[in-house]
């Protein structure tokens, strides 16, 4: 229910703050071809026992099709040391790629044992749902911005609908969602913090979270999580928080962005 996010942090940073998650409980390493600190995130993952780790890599969307989607996973398995991912996300959906090849590439992988789950990533309830009808391995997880602030209603009653976990990427709003009277408030009144608030709210909401730190403190406090509740008044206090700010899914893409983009 919590992974260690690792979006825009790298080099020792990244490394202390994947050590401070599983040695705290966490269990769960969340990273992307696209993020490019695989490699390091392999190198701390060497000091554990890989069954002990569920870990997410991602395929960029200027790699989704079908020979790009098995090259990426296999240079993505190299970077971090492993024969095999836990499950694997399409990180963005691509207009220009057919999603059936995409899945078929999905299903090969699944079929050679270097992936066991597939999953998307910032898919809308019209995409994910184009992508089950024509995937022949099930789709086990969509990733998409969620917070206090953006809960996507519509995608993640879709995903319930379909038996789809919801995954939260940027789950604490990418800080922004501190500032929220609410948030404040419970924070003061529970003695805990924002982040702590935001997060117990998310996981009693059923949402796996990812939230990232460059603090080894704060990936340790991200996870003191399951030994208190919010009250149910205070939960839907949260709940009726009237804002709806995407602090990254914003719907305008750079097509031609070295990284996340794709091809002409």
């Amino acid at each position: 229910m919590v992974g260690v996010g690792t979006w825009d942090i790298d080099g020792d940073t990244v490394q202390q703050s994947v050590r401070a998650g599983l040695d705290a409980g966490y269990g769960h390493v969340d990273t992307a071809e696209g993020y490019e600190n695989e490699g390091e995130i392999g190198a701390a993952l060497a000091d554990y026992d890989r069954e002990d780790v569920f870990l997410t890599s991602k395929v960029l969307p200027k790699h989704l099709d079908y020979e790009s989607v098995i090259e990426a996973c296999e240079a993505s398995l190299d970077r971090l040391g492993t024969d095999y991912l836990d499950l694997y996300l399409v990180h963005w959906p691509n207009p220009a790629t057919s999603i059936r090849e995409t899945m078929n590439a999905m299903a090969t992988l699944r079929d050679q044992g270097k992936i066991r789950n597939v999953g998307v990533s910032n898919f809308s309830a019209y995409q994910l749902g184009a992508a089950q009808h024509v995937a022949d391995v099930p789709i086990a997880v969509n990733q998409i911005e969620y917070h206090p602030w953006n809960t996507q209603d519509q995608v993640v009653e879709f995903c319930r609908d379909t038996d789809t976990v919801v995954e939260a990427a940027a789950p604490l709003g990418r800080t922004e969602v501190f500032a929220d009277d609410v948030i404040q408030d419970l924070a003061e009144k529970y003695d805990r913090s924002p982040a702590q608030i935001v997060l117990k709210w998310a996981v009693e909401n059923e949402v796996v979270v990812l939230p990232k730190s460059s603090s080894p403190e704060h990936v340790r406090q991200n996870c003191d999580l399951f030994d208190w509740d919010l009250d149910a008044a205070d939960h839907e206090r949260i709940d009726a928080i009237e804002r709806e700010q995407a602090v990254y899914d914003t719907g305008v893409y750079d097509w031609d962005n070295d990284t996340y983009g794709i091809s002409q």
